[in-house]
Parts: structure tokens; C-alpha cells; sequence
């Protein structure tokens, strides 16, 4: 096979980039107005006792979402709900970690995908792909996850260099940390970056849902796919390290799922991951506490997307006549088991929703 060399592309200051969504301007207020269907309102009255009931328990209540949650933004009311205790582990995709990286730095993200591609520059921002990408690679090189990684860098504005001597030592201390030390050997050498603290300033790092998460010590997970976002289009990228640190993601999400036994499982705005990563996590999960005399059963599941819905999910799959059949994702999160609820809603309207009535009861 033929290969691509990225060191040919021509990238271009994020600063030049034009942005459809200024965080300080449009991000989401705790008391901002919402809309919501009646009906839903109704189901959104019955998550928040759930989620009181789980809390009070200490049974955990898991949101995995979309990356619109955050490009919506979103990160302040999510934030609110971690402080408050309501949600004890986030997930999203990668492109949820860019919008909410790019928040942080440059207090924009959302670019226009058809005009940039068309020129070739979609994806093609240096310190975007450039510092996230090492963020994610010193991460790896400490055992960190790829969510963990991010927190951090945006926390600390910043991430400290290792030198040559510190990174060969660990390696032949640390046998596992080997491969992603010797990674990261190699790019610090490739980029010519130097021994130290290499400060990043994060002048609107408040917004960060990421930066938030890491500070209160809640699980923030990302749950990549290769090639689906921008950061693959940089040299600094380094498939070992993201594959490390997402698999250090999946297994602290499944570690949270595993623990999901009268808890709360929230898919807001995810068609393909949330569903994806969740039951295979429920599977394994349910293979330990089987062969342990354990099970995991008695859970709620509520899913919010924008698609309608006809259909009774609590009666299980419709036939294949039927155009819900064909709503793949609700089709996986019926199989799950637990109690199963959809919502057709608008993410922003749902979430605001759920933060009054949780404060309410």
C-alpha cells in the first residue's frame, strides 16, 4: 500500500479560521428559557427523581453524548450537574473534545465544512491538531486516558516536556510505559520541542466541561474512531497514543457501566457511539457478575435525540414494517435490558429541563 504524508499539508493559525460559535456570546445559561413537549416533560420528571434516587444510593448516573452538546454550548449546565453531584461519569466522541478544546483556547470553534473543504483547509488548524494530539501522546506516556489528558492540559495551561535522560529511564523502569515514552521521544526530537514546561494559555478554559471534569475528579471519557476527526491530519498525531488512551477511556466507561445495577444510564444526542460503546460494556460487565452469582439488570436507560418517534420501545422491538425499526440505535439500547425511554427533544431545552427539575426536588 500507498501511503499519505501529511508533512506535505500547509496548516493554518486557528486564529484565521472563521468560526460560527463564540462561547462567551452563546454558551448556555443555567436560567436561560426552554421549550419542551409536555410529554417529555413528564419523563424528564421521572429522570430527575431516578437520578436523585441513584445518587442518594450511591449508584452512578452515566451521560455519553454528542459532540453538539458541547458545540451548542452546553458546558456550564453539565458542569453544574457534575458539581451537584447528579452525574458521575461523561462520555463523548472526539470531535466533542475538539469543540471543547478550541472553546478553551481560542473561545470559538464550528467551522464551515463545505466552504473549507472545498479549499482545501477543513480540519487544517495547527494548534488544534498540533497540541491536542500532544496533550494526548505526554497522557499516554504516564498511563493517563485520552479525556484525563485533555482535563489536564486545558487545567493546567499547559504540559510539562520530559527530557531525553528522563524519558529513557522511565522507559527501562517502566516496561509498559515503554512503547508510548519512546513515542513521545521520537515527536519531541521530530518537532524540536524543548525540555520544560511548555505553557499553553486557556484564556476561556471556565467554559471547559473537560477542564471541569478533571478538577472535580469525575471520569470524562472519549471514545474515538480513527480518521473521524481533524486531529488525524496533523504529523503530530500518533495512532499508538490514541489508541492507548482511548482504551484506557472505554475501560474506565465500562468499569462505570459494570457499577449500573439501580443506576442511570443518559444518551443525549449520540446515534453511534453511545450505543456502540455501551453494549459492549454491558457485556462484559454482565460476564463478570454472571460467572460471580451477580446480575445487572435493574437500570433505567433514557435516550434523547431529535428523531421522531412513534413507536413503544417498553414493548420491545418493532417489526421490520415499522420506520422505528430502522432507528438503529434505540434498536441496540431495547436489547440492553433495564427500563428503557426516548425522547424526541432538543438536547439544549432537555438538559435545561433536567438541571431545573433536579434542583427542584
Amino acid at each position: 500500500m500507498k501511503y499519505f504524508d501529511r508533512k506535505l499539508i500547509s496548516f493554518k493559525k486557528l486564529s484565521e479560521r472563521k468560526s460560527k460559535v463564540n462561547i462567551a456570546e452563546d454558551y448556555i445559561k443555567l436560567d436561560s428559557d426552554y421549550n419542551i413537549n409536555p410529554h417529555n416533560y413528564e419523563t424528564i420528571k421521572k429522570l430527575a427523581k431516578e437520578i436523585k434516587t441513584a445518587r442518594k444510593n450511591n449508584r452512578p448516573v452515566i451521560m455519553a453524548f454528542g459532540a453538539h452538546s458541547i458545540k451548542n454550548g452546553l458546558s456550564i449546565v453539565m458542569t453544574n450537574l457534575i458539581k451537584n453531584n447528579y452525574i458521575t461519569h461523561l462520555a463523548t466522541n472526539g470531535a466533542g473534545i475538539i469543540h471543547d478544546w478550541e472553546f478553551s483556547f481560542l473561545g470559538k470553534s464550528s467551522e464551515d465544512v463545505r466552504a473549507n473543504v472545498t479549499v482545501g483547509e477543513f480540519g487544517i488548524w495547527e494548534e488544534t491538531c498540533f497540541y491536542i494530539n500532544l496533550a494526548i501522546l505526554v497522557g499516554a506516556s504516564e498511563g493517563l486516558g485520552y479525556g484525563e489528558s485533555i482535563g489536564r492540559f486545558i487545567s493546567d495551561d499547559g504540559v510539562y516536556i520530559k527530557s531525553e535522560k528522563e524519558i529513557l529511564d522511565q522507559a527501562h523502569k517502566n516496561i509498559e510505559l515503554a512503547a508510548p515514552l519512546l513515542d513521545l521521544l521520537q515527536k519531541i526530537k521530530q518537532f524540536d520541542l524543548k525540555e520544560g514546561f511548555l505553557k499553553v494559555d486557556h484564556k476561556y478554559k471556565n467554559y471547559s466541561i473537560q477542564k471541569n471534569a478533571y478538577e472535580l475528579g469525575i471520569p470524562f471519557t472519549s471514545h474515538p474512531m480513527f480518521g473521524h476527526d481533524i486531529i488525524y491530519t496533523h504529523p503530530m498525531s500518533t495512532g499508538a497514543a490514541i489508541g492507548r488512551t482511548a482504551e484506557t477511556d472505554f475501560l474506565s466507561f465500562v468499569n462505570s457501566v459494570s457499577n449500573i445495577e439501580n443506576g442511570v444510564y443518559i444518551s443525549l444526542g449520540s446515534a453511534i457511539m453511545s450505543p456502540m460503546i455501551f453494549e459492549k460494556s454491558l457485556s462484559m460487565a454482565r460476564n463478570v457478575a454472571i460467572q460471580n452469582k451477580l446480575s445487572i439488570n435493574d437500570f433505567s436507560i433514557y435516550v434523547v435525540d431529535l428523531a421522531k418517534n412513534n413507536w413503544d420501545w417498553t414493548k420491545g422491538e418493532p417489526s421490520d414494517s415499522e420506520p422505528e425499526y430502522y432507528l438503529r440505535y434505540m434498536k441496540t439500547f431495547s436489547r440492553m435490558g433495564g427500563r428503557i425511554n426516548y425522547s424526541s427533544e432538543n438536547n439544549v431545552d432537555f438538559l435545561l429541563a433536567l438541571n431545573k427539575e433536579l434542583s427542584l426536588i
